[in-house]
């Protein structure tokens, strides 16, 4: 019985609440089989971030190091702070059967669909302007002039939103936890990944009915 994961990228504009939505969705991840990928970065930790928990944090020269070593299915710089996924630990979570679950930007999701044929791509979007705004000013994390420059940045991320698979709008944070849970079921139950991951038993099942039939 082949059990090979299904790769699950989510991209979206900061200040959407894409990490609130994982975080509460991810709750579910015993019943779903489910892994998050943790990235590597080299912004600096934040309050209330853990080493190895919320991203795997190096330095530029680490990091430059792991490209020479093709350490990274992708990589992107984002805000003059480079983000990239490990090439290793995806391909090992998958080829396990363990469904893994890509918090990327759309960058990076371009260039993990040039290498990986089977993804399952979410866009996670605002429900206006004004509402991402006092979102990302109500994180205290970022100065006058980073909010400007993250809202500005915003439109250039949404107009890529046709390149991924389904799209969310997260006005309503409990129906939206809610959509992205019944895509991830909806991907896990469909032709595609059943008749790879059941081969052995559908052929079984057909032989039988042959049989049968004698």
């Amino acid at each position: 019985m082949n059990r090979e994961g299904i790769l699950f990228i989510i991209s979206a504009p900061s200040g959407t609440g894409k990490s609130s939505l994982i975080k509460e969705f991810l709750k579910k991840k015993k019943i779903l089989n489910i892994r998050v990928s943790i990235s590597h970065t080299t912004r600096n930790i934040r309050p209330g971030e853990h080493q190895g928990e919320h991203y795997y944090f190096v330095s530029i020269k680490q990091f430059n190091n792991m490209i020479k070593n093709n350490f990274f299915l992708e990589y992107a710089k984002v805000f003059n702070h480079y983000y990239g996924t490990s090439k290793k630990n995806i391909y090992r979570f998958l080829s396990n059967g363990i469904h893994v679950l890509l918090d990327i930007d759309w960058q990076g999701a371009k260039q993990i669909r040039s290498v990986i044929e089977r993804t399952c791509s979410i866009f996670l979007l605002p429900p206006s302007k004004k509402e991402l705004y006092r979102r990302l000013r109500n994180r205290n994390q970022d100065s006058d002039s980073v909010i400007y420059n993250r809202m500005n940045l915003s439109i250039s991320e949404i107009m890529h939103y046709k390149e991924y698979d389904y799209v969310i709008i997260n006005d309503n944070f409990n129906l939206a936890v809610l959509e992205l849970e019944l895509i991830i079921q909806s991907e896990r139950s469909c032709i595609r990944y059943q008749k790879k991951k059941y081969d052995f038993l559908i052929k079984k099942l057909l032989k039988e009915k042959l049989l049968l039939n004698k």
